[in-house]
C-alpha cells in the first residue's frame, strides 16, 4: 500500500476522532479545546449520538489492507470502505436536521420530531474527503485509469465538488419547477408555465408586438457570440501576428472592459447616447439629429455585452493563435499556396478549438448576463431579468423562475452539442515535442486590414466609454454640474489619523477589503480546478465524460440570481450550513467562473501533442509530475486567462452575490448597486474607477508571475532569408 493511501486513512481517523464533527455557532466564541477531541464524532458517539457510530465500520475496513499486507484484493477493501463511508455520512447528514427527521417516512417509522444535529464541521469534511480519496485509490488499485491514483483522485475530487457546489444547489431550485405553491409534485404546473405565450410567442413576425422572451434571449445570445468571437479574433491576430506599433496599448484596451464593475458600462452608454447624453447633445446642436431612446433595447444591450464579453473571447483566442505552428504555414507556402489560401485552409482551421470555445462562452455569458439588460433592455425582455423579477418581484414565483432557468439550460446544452458537432473528431495538435524554430508568417493583407478596421474603431469606442467613466468620477454630477471635485473619492476612501494609527473611515473600505480578500482566495482555486478539469477532459477517457463536461458549464449557464438563491436554499440548513460566511462567496465564485478556465484549457490543450505526456510517463514520471513539469508550462496562456477572469469576476460580480452578502462580507458590487439605486452616480463611478486601477495592477502582477509560454520560436518581425527564398 502506498504512503499516500496510508496518509488518507490516517486523516480519516483524525477527522472522526480528533476534529469537531459539527460546525460552531458563529455567535459563540469556541475555545482551543473545542477544536480538538471534545467535539469529535467519537466523543459525540460515546455521549449518545448513536447515528455516528456506524461510520466506525468503514474506518475499520480501511485499516484491514494496512494491518494485513498479505491480504488479496486490497483495492476491493478500499473501494468498499470509501463507498460505505461516503454513503453513511451523506445518509445521516440529510436524514437528520435541526428540527429532527427531514423525511416523512422516517417520522412515520421512528416518531416525531426525532434527533437533531447541526451542519457538518471540519471533522466531517475531512473524513468525507478522506473516504473519497480512499475510494479513488481503491479504483486505481483495481486498474481504473491505468492504475493511476492521481488521475482517479482528480476525477473523483472534481466530480464531488461539482456535485456539492453545482448540482446540489441548482437541483434544489430547479425541483420547484415541478411543484405547486404548496410544494407538492405537479407536472401540469410545469407544462403550463413552460408553454406560456410570453416565453415562446412569435407575434413580432406578423405585427408590432414583442417576441417571446426565449426568442429575444436566443437572438441576442447569437448576435453577441458572433460579435465577441470576431472582435476577439481581430485583437488576437493583431497582438500576435502584426507589427502594429501600439499593440500593447490595444491589448490593454481589449481587456479593459472585463475589469469594469457592473452597471458602469451601461451607465456610461446612457451618459453618451441617452436623451441627455453627451454625444446626443452634440448631434442635436451641431447636426440637428433629434434625441431618441434608441440605446434602450436590443441595440444598447448588444453594445454593452460586446464591450463586456469581448475580452473573454480574446483571452481564449490569443493562446490558440500563439500555439499555431509556423512550420505548417511555411509548408503551405512552400507548395506555392498564396497567403490568403494558407490562412483560409491552414491557419483558420487550426483555430477551430479556440473559436468554438470563444463562441460558446460568449453565447452563455450573454444568456446569463443580468446587469446590462437590467439597465438598458427597456421593453426588450430577456430570460435573466425575467428570472430575477420572478424571484424578488411582487409575484415571487420561484416555480416560474425555475422553468425559465430550465429553458436557459436547454439553450446552453444545444450550444454545447453544436460546438462538439462542429469540432468533430479532427486533430488540432500543433505543439509537439519536436523543436520548432519557424517564424509566424505575416497576415494576408485583406485579413490584416479586416482586423485593423474591426479592432481599432472598437478600441477607440472603448476609450470614449472609459473617458466618460473617468470624467464622471471627478465632477460633481455628470450631465448637470461639471465642476471638478475629489468629493466622491474622499467619501469612499477617506483615511484619518487616530491615536492608535490610521483609521480607514471611508464608506467603501469595508466592502473593498472584503472583496479583495474573497477574490484573492477564489482566483487560484478557480484556475486550479478549471485547468485540472480541462486536463482530465482532454487527456483521459472515462465513462460519463460528456456529462461531466456539461456539468462544468451548468452554473455558468444559469443566471447569477438563480445561483445565489439556490445557494441560500441549499446551504442555509444542515448538512452543509455555510450561509453568511466568506466560504460560501468563495465557492460561489469558484464554480461560477470555473468554466472559463475549463474552456481556455481545453482550447490550449487541444494544440499540445499527447506524445509529450506519454514520453514523460514512459520515462517513469508520475502523472502529477508530468502535469507540473510538462503540461503546466505549456498552459501559461490558459493559466493567465483563468486567473485574470476569475479574479476580475470575483471583484465585479453582482447577480449571484447580491443574495449572499452580509454585513461582515459586503462586496464592492453591492455597495455600487446601492449607490446607483440612491442616485449617487458620482460615488458609484468613483468607486468603480478605483476598482479598475486595482484590477489593472492585479492583471499586470498575474502576467509577471505566470510569465509567457516559450515554444522556441523567433519573433514574427525577425528577418528570415530561408523563408523568403522559399516563397516565390
Amino acid at each position: 500500500m502506498s504512503r499516500a493511501t496510508l496518509g488518507w486513512i490516517v486523516l480519516s481517523w483524525v477527522g472522526f476522532a480528533l476534529l469537531p464533527w459539527y460546525g460552531f455557532d458563529r455567535s459563540a466564541s469556541p475555545t482551543l479545546s473545542d477544536y480538538f477531541v471534545s467535539g469529535s464524532a467519537l466523543i459525540h458517539s460515546l455521549r449518545g449520538v448513536w447515528w455516528l457510530l456506524p461510520i466506525l465500520v468503514p474506518l475499520g475496513m480501511a485499516l484491514v489492507p494496512a494491518i494485513r499486507p498479505s491480504i488479496q484484493q486490497k483495492g476491493t477493501w478500499l473501494v468498499a470502505s470509501g463507498l460505505l463511508g461516503l454513503a453513511l455520512i451523506v445518509a445521516q447528514g440529510f436524514s437528520i436536521g435541526l428540527n429532527g427527521w427531514t423525511f416523512e417516512i422516517l417520522r412515520g417509522l421512528f416518531g416525531e420530531p426525532g434527533p437533531s444535529q447541526a451542519g457538518m464541521g471540519y471533522g466531517a469534511a475531512l473524513t468525507a474527503a478522506a473516504f473519497l480519496i480512499i475510494l479513488c485509490h481503491g479504483l486505481a488499485a483495481r486498474g481504473w485509469c491505468r492504475g493511476d491514483a492521481f488521475v482517479t483522485s482528480s476525477i473523483g475530487a472534481v466530480v464531488a465538488l461539482i456535485l456539492v457546489f453545482v448540482f446540489f444547489p441548482v437541483s434544489t431550485i430547479l425541483a420547484s419547477a415541478f411543484a405547486d405553491n404548496s410544494g407538492n409534485f405537479a407536472p401540469s404546473e410545469f407544462v403550463a408555465k413552460f408553454m406560456d405565450k410570453s416565453i415562446w410567442g412569435l407575434d413580432c413576425l406578423t405585427s408590432d408586438l414583442r417576441c417571446g422572451v426565449a426568442w429575444n434571449t436566443l437572438f441576442l445570445g447569437l448576435l453577441v457570440a458572433f460579435g465577441t468571437t470576431a472582435l476577439g479574433l481581430a485583437f488576437a491576430l493583431i497582438a500576435t501576428r502584426t507589427d502594429f506599433r501600439y499593440k500593447k496599448l490595444l491589448r490593454v484596451m481589449s481587456v479593459l472592459p472585463i475589469i469594469t464593475p457592473p452597471f458602469v458600462i451601461g451607465l456610461a452608454l446612457i451618459l453618451l447616447f441617452g436623451r441627455s447624453g453627451a454625444l446626443s447633445n452634440i448631434l442635436w446642436e451641431w447636426f440637428g439629429v433629434p434625441r431618441s431612446r434608441w440605446i434602450y433595447g436590443l441595440p444598447g444591450v448588444f453594445i454593452a455585452q460586446l464591450l463586456a464579453f469581448t475580452p473573454i473571447a480574446f483571452l481564449v483566442l490569443i493562446g490558440v493563435v500563439q500555439g499555431i505552428s509556423p512550420t505548417l504555414e511555411e509548408a503551405s507556402q512552400t507548395l506555392r499556396a498564396k497567403s490568403w489560401t494558407t490562412f483560409w485552409t491552414v491557419t483558420l482551421p487550426l483555430m477551430r478549438p479556440g473559436l468554438a470555445n470563444a463562441f460558446l462562452l460568449g453565447f452563455v455569458e450573454s444568456l446569463a448576463d443580468f446587469g446590462n439588460p437590467l439597465v438598458l433592455a427597456g421593453n426588450y425582455e430577456v430570460l435573466s431579468t425575467k428570472i430575477f423579477f420572478a424571484v424578488v418581484g411582487a409575484q415571487q414565483d420561484q416555480g416560474r423562475a425555475a422553468v425559465l432557468s430550465i429553458i436557459l439550460l436547454a439553450f446552453t446544452l444545444g450550444a454545447f452539442w453544436l460546438q462538439h458537432a462542429w469540432l468533430g473528431k479532427k486533430v488540432y495538435t500543433t505543439v509537439t515535442g519536436k523543436g520548432d524554430s519557424g517564424i509566424p508568417l505575416p497576415l494576408p493583407r485583406r485579413v490584416a486590414l479586416a482586423s485593423y478596421f474591426t479592432a481599432i474603431p472598437w478600441a477607440i469606442f472603448t476609450v470614449a466609454v472609459y473617458a466618460i467613466i473617468v470624467v464622471g468620477a471627478f465632477v460633481r454630477s455628470m450631465g448637470r454640474d461639471y465642476t471638478p471635485t475629489f468629493e466622491h473619492f474622499i467619501t469612499a476612501f477617506r483615511v484619518e489619523r487616530a491615536d492608535w494609527g490610521l483609521y480607514f473611515s471611508g464608506s467603501a473600505w469595508n466592502s473593498f477589503f472584503a472583496t479583495v480578500k474573497v477574490a484573492a482566495l477564489s482566483a487560484p482555486l478557480t484556475a486550479a480546478i478549471g485547468l485540472l478539469t480541462a486536463y482530465l477532459l482532454t487527456r483521459q477517457r472515462f465513462s460519463g465524460q460528456r456529462a461531466f463536461e456539461f456539468g462544468t458549464l451548468l452554473s455558468f449557464a444559469i443566471p447569477g440570481t438563480v445561483v445565489g438563491v439556490s445557494y441560500i436554499l441549499a446551504f442555509n440548513v444542515p448538512p452543509i450550513e455555510i450561509t453568511g460566511t466568506g466560504f460560501i462567496l468563495v465557492m460561489c465564485f469558484v464554480f461560477r467562473n470555473m468554466p472559463v478556465g475549463v474552456r481556455s484549457g481545453i482550447a490550449t490543450l487541444s494544440q499540445i501533442d499527447k506524445s509529450l505526456d506519454e514520453a514523460s510517463l514512459t520515462l517513469g514520471a508520475r502523472s502529477s509530475t508530468t502535469m507540473r513539469r510538462v503540461v503546466l508550462p505549456l498552459l501559461r496562456p490558459a493559466i493567465v486567462a483563468s486567473l485574470v477572469y476569475s479574479f476580475v469576476r470575483a471583484m465585479t460580480a453582482v447577480s449571484a452575490v447580491i443574495f449572499l452578502v452580509t454585513a461582515e462580507y459586503n462586496m464592492a458590487t453591492t455597495y455600487i448597486v446601492g449607490r446607483v439605486e440612491a442616485g449617487e452616480f458620482g460615488l458609484a463611478i468613483a468607486y468603480s474607477t478605483a476598482l479598475i486601477l486595482v484590477m489593472l495592477l492585479a492583471i499586470v502582477a498575474i502576467q509577471l508571475m505566470v510569465g509567457e509560454r516559450r515554444l522556441g520560436r523567433r519573433s514574427a518581425s525577425a528577418p528570415s532569408p530561408i523563408a523568403v527564398q522559399a516563397i516565390p
